[in-house]
């Protein structure tokens, strides 16, 4: 029997090079977005598609209710991809712009995790993988609303990963770095006239979303799943770091002005 496996963000970037990967690996493949125009984009492409808006408690009750009666309440691998950036400094960032990112970072995962999880526990097996970022490691200036959901993301999927334990349900954070994806236009700026930008070195540690291809393999079909996946140089240097250098250096050398 086919293993599905339900992924989000599938419009573009990685959800949607990761949707065509499984699928040609045998997966049975749920490519789950946001846009109607785009769910009907993977349906062309013989995709299962589903309607999914994080943002919205009533479209994640939906798509967890289409995706249960798809698999006939058996699901194995829940790829949490989907998400996006508030980039501006804390004091241009309103409470209900905060609110929205955590929304769409945070409470819209966990909704939709909650829902799926009858359909994997009792089959005692199953993989659940995060999308977080070297910003749920480390935070800059200009990002801290993205770095503090992704933060959390982080706390949330080791505690998950902790109440699952002895259930056959393997928990996993894949962390990026600079990917080259449509996430960088799709940031929204509290300050349009003063954007929060990428220093010019980043562009040469940038991989393509394939990078993530081969940890994501790993973290669906190794008997024993990394609790980590760091993927590219900038984000293995910086967890590195992270480890190593006092808080203050560490602020030192993020802040980015010396």
């Amino acid at each position: 029997m086919q293993k599905a496996v339900l992924i989000t963000g599938c419009s573009s970037g990685i959800g949607l090079v990761a949707a065509r990967y499984l699928r040609a690996r045998g997966y049975r493949v749920l490519a789950a977005c946001r846009q109607t125009r785009d769910v009907a984009r993977l349906a062309t492409e013989g995709f299962e598609a589903v309607a999914l808006d994080l943002d919205d408690p009533q479209s994640v009750d939906a798509a967890a209710d289409e995706v249960l009666r798809l698999t006939g309440n058996r699901l194995y691998g829940l790829f949490n991809n989907a998400g996006y950036g508030m980039y501006g400094r804390l004091d241009t960032l309103s409470r209900s712009q905060l609110e929205q990112q955590f929304s769409a970072n945070l409470f819209g995962i966990h909704q939709l995790t909650r829902r799926l999880l009858p359909a994997m526990v009792p089959h005692v097996e199953g993989r659940i993988i995060q999308t977080s970022s070297v910003m749920g490691l480390v935070c800059t200036p200009g990002r801290g609303a993205y770095a503090a959901s992704k933060f959390a993301l982080e706390a949330w999927s080791d505690t998950l990963r902790m109440e699952l334990h002895g259930s056959g349900v393997q928990v996993s954070l894949i962390e990026p770095g600079p990917i080259a994806t449509s996430f960088s236009t799709n940031l929204t700026h509290t300050r349009t006239d003063q954007p929060v930008t990428n220093p010019a070195i980043a562009r040469r540690f940038t991989l393509p979303p394939e990078a993530v291809l081969p940890k994501l393999r790993h973290a669906l079909e190794s008997p024993r799943a990394r609790l980590r996946y760091p993927v590219t140089l900038v984000a293995h240097a910086l967890t590195g770091l992270r480890r190593l250098l006092p808080g203050r250096c560490l602020d030192w050398l993020l802040r980015g002005k010396h």
